[in-house]
């Protein structure tokens, strides 16, 4: 699931490991991390160790504004280690002059849009501390469905498990803009 994925603004290609410093530059700001549990991953040494997760374990998107061709993030697709069969859209991360709604809806409709093609529903599982990220999945049209202890990463962590169904996508994207 490494597709090439393309708006008006926005491309989202195969992570290679030639992106390290493009994404690193989009990941040094430690306001990009401010909310996230994983505070100091603006470090250069703990984002290569990220880095290198995403390299080894397959499924990352790499967000390039199209205007100015910069690396602006990251996504990825992965199997749920829960729901057999299942997809999930997580590890997810934007430079921070990027936030707002615009580009994580966007780069979200990109990828929703290819695997609701062949899912019918999708999961996120968001650390119980990272709101931003929990109230940017229930903007899509997401909803909480349990929270769980699972190996997403090197070790157990605990999660918030969010599902996002063909419908309720539907719906969402029924609206004209991101809210």
């Amino acid at each position: 699931m490494q597709p090439t994925l393309v708006s008006e603004t926005l491309l989202l290609q195969p992570l290679e490991a030639d992106d390290f410093e493009g994404l690193y530059a989009a990941a040094r700001d430690p306001e990009t991390w401010a909310g996230h549990p994983a505070k100091n991953r603006f470090e250069r040494d703990v984002f290569r160790s990220y880095f290198d997760f995403l390299s080894g374990n397959g499924g990352t998107l790499v967000a390039v504004d199209r205007s100015s061709d910069q690396i602006i993030g990251c996504s990825r697709y992965y199997a749920a280690p829960d729901m057999p069969g299942s997809i999930s859209i997580g590890f997810t991360f934007l430079k921070n002059a990027y936030w707002g709604g615009a580009w994580n809806f966007g780069m979200k409709k990109l990828m929703l849009g290819h695997v609701f093609d062949s899912f019918n529903e999708v999961w996120f599982h968001i650390d119980p501390t990272n709101i931003r990220s929990q109230k940017a999945t229930a903007k899509l049209g997401a909803e909480h469905v349990y929270d769980a202890n699972l190996a997403l990463g090197k070790d157990p962590a605990d999660w918030k498990c969010y599902r996002l169904t063909q419908a309720a996508w539907g719906q969402r994207c029924a609206k004209s803009l991101p809210s």
